[in-house]
C-alpha cells in the first residue's frame, strides 16, 4: 500500500475539524467569538469542528478569514507525506504558509513565514521566515505572552527589543521573553534574510 498517496476527500474532511479547532484555540478565540465573526451559529461551528457537518466553500472561507488564514491552510497539499510520519514530520514541499492578518498574507511586508511544526497541538511552534531586502514585521513593535528564540541562517537580521537595536549575522542566535516590545527587520537593500525560530506557548501574531 502506498502511504504517500494523495488524500481522499474523506481523509481531508476528517482532518478539517481538528485543524479548525487547533487554529481557533491558538488564536485564543472562543466558539462564540468565531460565530460572531462568521455569522454562523455556535452549534454549526461545533458540528464542523467535530466533523459532523461539512461546511460549504463559502462558510469555510468565512471561517478562514475569521482565523486570519488563507483557506488553503486547511488543505496544505494533496500529498502531505506518508501516513506514518504526518503527525511528526513536515517535508519541505509540504510546509504551511503562516498568515496573521485580515489581509490573509504578509506579502505587503516582504515577509514570508512557514510553519515547520507538524501541527498546532503542542505548546511549542517551530517556523522559518524569509525576509526580502528591506522587509520587516512592520514599522511598529509588538509584545505577547511566552518566549521566543531563533537562529539566523543567512543574511542579516535587525532585532529591536525594548527600543534597543541588535544586528545579527548568519550563525547568530537570540532568545527573549516575548512580552518585551520587539520588531524584526532585514536591514539589507540587496540580500534576503532567513531565520529559523521557535516560540512557546504557540503564538501566531494577529
Amino acid at each position: 500500500m502506498d502511504n504517500s498517496a494523495p488524500r481522499s476527500a474523506q481523509q481531508a474532511f476528517a482532518d478539517l475539524g481538528s485543524e479548525i479547532r487547533q487554529l481557533r484555540k491558538v488564536r485564543g478565540i472562543t466558539l462564540q467569538q468565531l460565530a460572531l465573526a462568521t455569522g454562523k451559529s455556535v452549534g454549526f461551528l461545533s458540528q464542523v469542528e467535530r466533523n459532523l457537518t461539512k461546511p460549504s466553500v463559502a462558510a469555510l472561507q468565512d471561517i478562514s478569514e475569521a482565523l486570519s488564514v488563507h483557506i488553503g491552510w486547511f488543505f496544505p497539499e494533496d500529498s502531505p507525506g506518508p501516513v506514518a510520519e504526518r503527525e511528526f514530520i513536515v517535508r519541505r514541499q509540504n510546509r504551511r504558509r503562516l498568515t496573521y492578518s485580515e489581509l490573509s498574507g504578509t506579502e505587503y511586508l516582504g515577509l514570508h513565514d512557514y510553519l515547520l511544526s507538524a501541527n498546532l497541538n503542542g505548546d511549542l511552534a517551530l517556523g522559518i521566515s524569509r525576509y526580502e531586502p528591506g522587509a520587516s514585521t512592520g514599522d511598529d513593535s509588538y509584545g505577547h505572552d511566552g518566549e521566543e528564540a531563533g537562529l539566523v541562517l543567512s543574511g542579516r537580521l535587525e532585532l529591536t527589543i525594548d527600543q534597543q537595536v541588535h544586528v545579527l549575522e548568519a550563525g547568530d542566535s537570540f532568545s527573549f521573553a516575548s512580552h518585551r516590545r520587539h520588531r524584526y527587520a532585514n536591514p539589507s537593500a540587496t540580500d534576503e534574510t532567513v531565520v529559523v525560530w521557535a516560540n512557546t506557548p504557540i503564538t501566531l501574531r494577529k
